[in-house]
């Protein structure tokens, strides 16, 4: 019996599917999710799906600081045709509020 690929989403695909995920999950300090926060820097996926996030913390002394990036990558592997899931923790630039999206600035009341 012959096995069928299911063929694999494109890039841009799994990228828009990556930003949703990101879009579900909050920082418990502050009722605003982590991408509309801005604390995503960047959002890599190359031709095989593998996925790189690259984000921060609104500070090194983040209550969450150790268990928030491994739920981002577990929940980014979770995602259909991504192949793999890395996520990256920085510091530089350092978070600052003017990197909050016009909606959370205004759900924030900025």
């Amino acid at each position: 019996m012959e096995t069928i690929e299911t063929p694999k989403p494109p890039p841009e695909s799994v990228r828009e599917s990556v930003i949703e995920v990101l879009r579900s999950i909050f920082d418990p300090e502050i009722p605003v999710n982590i991408y509309e926060l801005g604390l995503v820097y960047d959002i890599l996926v190359d031709e095989e799906n593998h996925v790189r996030v690259r984000m921060t913390l609104t500070s090194p002394m983040c209550p969450v600081a150790e268990s928030l990036p491994p739920e981002v990558e577990q929940k980014v592997r979770q995602i259909p045709g991504v192949a793999h899931a890395e996520v990256d923790l920085t510091w530089e630039p350092t978070w600052n509020p003017s990197m909050m999206s016009e909606a959370a600035k205004l759900q924030l009341g900025f």
